[in-house]
């Protein structure tokens, strides 16, 4: 079956036409800047109607940047993105626009299957998966299936495991997550609260995971500090998901992957040394898929059980 796949992010979205492991077409849209879900479907229209009518699709699923509520096909909190999208039935949208059944899921999950259908994550059935980017997703799967939990919380923000009992507030209203220490959009604050940051290389520059990289690679002290502290906190994450979840292998995505090589080692010897697994060694591996994860996670979501009829 061909399928309408939506990722939507937090500035831009992709639409895309994809069956089985393929994507046959696809379109990248700028979302407009808006606090409306409302306008944001409109925006999505245009593209999705293209794409149906390349070749007809027959269903459309839908990765969200938030919490959804899957089961009642529900967005279930925005953390102040959308201030209307709970309120708005995506179901009644699908059909009314594109006759069309919709199905529902957190971005970060909808990822997860994309690497479990046609990724790094193939064959496994005990995995959690890190995104470091701009925030910090994590997303667990437990005997083949996405975990949940009656409040559609559970194994879902690894970004959110506290690993700090520093002031640092994050987004979600917590103290000390590892996205308030170790994400895109932490690290300039983060930055610029180390001591001796003002005289550093990075100080020149716009602070973001690739010039920080960079600037640690030319020997800057505070940059290789900055480093340290990141991959501390990414390796703190990973033993808190092994400890909570009892993955056989960790997959990482994300933009900061660009750096892979600095980084998967570091965690793989920190999971090594920090996690209690008696069992054996888990495993840690580089996401395959890309951008392209949550697109083909579609696939295996409509061959899950369906979602309640309300």
């Amino acid at each position: 079956m061909k399928i309408l796949a939506i990722d939507l992010g937090g500035t831009h979205a992709t639409c895309a036409l994809v069956e089985d492991r393929e994507i046959l077409a696809r379109e990248t849209i700028l979302l407009p800047e808006s606090e409306s879900f409302a306008n944001t479907l409109s925006a999505l229209a245009e593209p999705l109607t293209r794409l149906h009518s390349s070749a007809l699709a027959g269903a459309i699923g839908f990765g969200f940047c938030g919490l959804v509520d899957s089961r009642h096909t529900r967005i279930a909190d925005t953390n102040g993105k959308y201030t209307d999208a709970v309120s708005i039935d995506l179901s009644h949208w699908a059909k009314e626009k594109f006759s069309l059944p919709l199905r529902l899921e957190n971005d970060a999950r909808l990822a997860l299957l994309g690497e479990f259908h046609a990724g790094a994550a193939q064959g496994e059935t005990d995995v959690f998966m890190f995104t470091l980017g701009t925030g910090i997703g994590g997303v667990a799967m437990m005997n083949g299936q996405l975990l949940r939990g009656k409040h559609d919380q559970a194994g879902v923000l690894g970004g959110h495991i506290p690993v700090s009992l520093s002031n640092r507030r994050c987004t979600c209203g917590g103290l000390g997550c590892a996205e308030a220490e170790a994400s895109g959009w932490a690290l300039p604050g983060v930055a610029k609260d180390w001591p001796g940051f003002a005289s550093s290389a990075l100080a020149q520059r716009k602070i973001n995971f690739e010039n920080l990289f960079a600037c640690a690679d030319g020997n800057d002290k505070v940059s290789r500090e900055l480093v340290d502290h990141c991959l501390r906190v990414w390796g703190a994450a990973a033993v808190a998901a092994i400890n909570s979840f009892d993955p056989e292998l960790l997959v990482y995505g994300g933009g900061v992957m660009k750096s892979a090589d600095a980084i998967l080692p570091y965690i793989q010897n920190y999971v090594r040394d920090n996690a209690w697994t008696p069992w054996g060694a888990v495993r840690v591996r580089a996401a395959q898929l890309g951008n392209d994860a949550a697109l083909l996670g579609v696939v295996p979501l409509f061959e899950q059980e369906s979602p309640v009829v309300r």
